[in-house]
């Protein structure tokens, strides 16, 4: 019997366990994540052989089929956190709904001879990523609290970076033994597991109807455990605090309707948001050139080529839980700072690695270590920043969702991860483009400069606008936008 005296689903308790809804996001996550990565070494020998794309045209072929999936999650991350925050009390159903169009795209991966059949399937793949993104964060954040984001967030990354670990080496394995049966049938399996897993979840607020509060809840305020001695000066001061995020009553009819609108003049969240844009797009440009880098300097089949991820990828899935630890404990601010001036050095050493193809086995032996070692000191970078978006963008909408209850019907969460899986998707559009374009017109060595002077730029902005505490007498936004 539930704390009002209803007896809630079966098997209640453990379906809302903290670490079960945690583990089911992160598979979420880890599904997409891995069947993204999955086709990334295969794309250009299945152009190649299966859909009959001329040589000259498959890198820009690749970066295209990369840039329709974000580019369709970017249209769909904003819908998805709307409609989650405002019509539905559980988010469940949505997030089964961005399973299934990822099941369609699957099919049509599988079965697609064409190139417009593989467009409609990276488009309902980007959907599909989305839609999960922006509900599996939103139920995260709700589910741990904002007090445990980083180290979470670092976790579940740490997790689904095994799917980039595995899945591009899988891919080219598969590809190379099997054939296209292989891969889309492991992409089959992955699909059921985590479809399961979504449809035992219980939120947690939905769980809160039927059982009493729990020790392993997420605490509610900064000064739970504390007697009234000790919170009351903590409570003033947290007072004080959002007095600087209160915002004045909206004039407009669309900023009554949407007030997350007036929280985006922010500039530690445009920031925020900015940083992880920057992520995606380093991200979309290696997943558009290394495989080609392989493929046309080394020689690489679709097995090694796969295998170059594994060093990119490895850092985040060792180092990841430990950043996220250092950015609940130290803060977002000097986490990302440090992140992106590593990125800066370790992207022109890329320049280092000869442009012209090695015959020599023995040179090319060493070029080949020497590019592996490169991308894993990039690697290493990424999982730097890994979290201080999120972490950043939900303190920062928390804090206006604190001083400002009367214009939110909830915590908009979802509708802020929507937008802020938006622009990550933004970035990984933009990211192969830049980079197949780059790499075709400059070079790739003078691609990869080009993206340390992004990242130096980025350093700048995160020293000034990440992690600033405002106060009281700092403007916020006047509600006449």
């Amino acid at each position: 019997m539930g704390g009002n005296g209803q007896s809630g689903p079966i098997g209640l308790k453990w379906r809302s366990n903290t670490l079960f809804v945690c583990c089911t996001v992160g598979i979420g996550a880890f599904t997409d994540l891995f069947l993204y990565e999955l086709i990334v070494p295969v794309l250009p020998f299945m152009l190649k052989d299966r859909v009959h794309v001329p040589d000259a045209r498959i890198q820009s072929t690749i970066s295209d089929l990369l840039a329709v999936y974000a580019a369709a999650s970017c249209l769909t991350s904003p819908i998805a956190g709307i409609l989650a925050d405002r019509l539905a009390s559980s988010r469940q159903l949505p997030f089964l709904l961005g399973l299934i169009l990822l099941l369609l795209s699957t099919i049509l991966l599988a079965f697609g001879k064409s190139v417009p059949v593989l467009v409609l399937a990276r488009l309902l793949q980007g959907a599909s990523g989305g839609i999960v993104w922006t509900i599996g964060l939103a139920i995260l954040i709700e589910t741990v609290g904002r007090e445990n984001l980083g180290k979470t967030i670092g976790t579940i990354f740490s997790f689904i970076t095994v799917g980039s670990f595995f899945a591009p080496t899988l891919g080219g394995v598969l590809y190379a033994k099997i054939g296209y049966n292989g891969v889309f049938g492991v992409s089959i399996a992955v699909i059921v597991v985590d479809f399961v897993l979504r449809l035992f979840m219980v939120e947690k607020k939905v769980a809160a109807r039927y059982l009493p509060p729990s020790p392993e809840s997420p605490p509610s305020s900064s000064s739970e455990g504390l007697d009234a001695t000790e919170s009351t000066p903590l409570l003033a001061n947290r007072s004080q605090e959002l007095n600087a995020y209160h915002l004045s009553e909206p004039k407009h009819r669309i900023t009554k309707a949407f007030p997350i609108l007036l929280v985006l003049l922010d500039p530690g969240l445009l920031t925020a948001l900015f940083i992880g844009f920057i992520q995606a797009l380093l991200l979309g440009a290696f997943d558009a050139t290394v495989p080609l880098v392989a493929s046309t300097r080394y020689g690489f089949d679709s097995l090694k080529a796969g295998l170059l991820f594994v060093p990119l990828a490895s850092a985040d899935f060792f180092l990841g839980p430990v950043f996220g630890w250092c950015v609940d404990r130290w803060g977002t601010r000097p986490v990302s700072v440090i992140g992106f001036l590593w990125l800066v050095p370790s992207l022109v050493l890329l320049r280092l690695p000869t442009e012209e193809t090695v015959t020599d086995h023995l040179a090319m032996g060493h070029e080949i270590a020497l590019y592996a070692s490169l991308l894993a000191l990039n690697g290493i970078g990424l999982a730097i920043i890994n979290s201080t978006s999120i972490v950043e963008s939900g303190n920062i909408v928390e804090k206006y969702w604190e001083a400002n209850k009367e214009l939110f019907n909830q915590a908009p969460y979802a509708q802020l991860y929507g937008i802020n899986s938006m622009i990550w998707s933004g970035g990984l559009t933009i990211g192969p483009l830049v980079g197949g374009t780059l790499r075709e017109k400059i070079g790739y060595g003078n691609m990869n400069a080009v993206l340390a002077g992004i990242c130096a730029v980025t350093t700048v902005f995160a020293a000034l606008f990440v992690g600033v505490r405002r106060r009281n007498g700092d403007e916020g936004s006047d509600g006449h936008t």
